[in-house]
């Protein structure tokens, strides 16, 4: 799953010159669909206490995001829709897990407002670069991508102990404390980078 609007270059960058312009309603862009679409289904089964049922949906949805991008790569079919619609399936997925999550005190609730705290941070980042005229090249990080796989990680590990009633306590405590962590550290290293290039731009 990405993180920032360029995490992963396949689906999330435009096709480049040269490159063919797939259809709107190619393969990859369908999955991608079924992805966004598995997010209300994820959040009804978590609702409905099901949480072995939306880790399921969780997994199949982090397994076809993996699925469209070889695809996507392969089969040349790189669209300017699924470079919108799969950073935002991905995210969308992410963020109403977190949120679900923790209104069933199954996750702390400020580590949920943590987690989309961050996100709107970036966001309004790369808006506000926009309006000052400044070019929004935000490179993806390394921290960045830590982050992203500790939150698909502990979001897959919440769902999995909570669905099938197993006790981690400590296992889930440290992925807390690791998925803060990160959180705080890669939005702090966005801001720092927007910052440069705010700076930059001014002169």
């Amino acid at each position: 799953m990405p993180d920032a609007p360029d995490q992963r270059p396949r689906r999330t960058a435009l096709p480049a010159s040269g490159d063919a312009e797939a259809g709107l309603f190619t393969l990859p862009n369908l999955i991608t669909l079924g992805r966004l679409f598995a997010v209300p289904a994820a959040v009804w089964l978590m609702l409905q206490h099901r949480h072995d049922a939306a880790f399921l949906v969780f997994v199949g949805a982090g397994i076809s995001d993996a699925i469209d991008g070889w695809l996507a790569r392969v089969r040349n079919a790189r669209s300017a829709l699924g470079a919108l619609l799969d950073p935002i399936a991905d995210k969308a997925l992410l963020v109403s897990v977190y949120v679900t999550l923790a209104a069933m005190n199954v996750l702390p609730d400020w580590l949920a407002i943590l987690v989309v705290f961050r996100d709107l941070l970036i966001v309004g980042g790369v808006i506000l670069l926009w309006v000052l005229g400044v070019p929004a090249r935000i490179k993806p990080l390394l921290i960045s991508k830590a982050n992203t796989a500790a939150q698909i990680a502990l979001a897959a590990l919440a769902l999995f102990l909570s669905g099938w009633q197993v006790s981690a306590p400590f296992l889930l405590e440290a992925m807390i404390l690791l998925v803060a962590v990160t959180t705080f550290a890669s939005g702090a290293a966005y801001v720092m980078q927007a910052a440069r290039l705010t700076a930059t731009g001014a002169k």
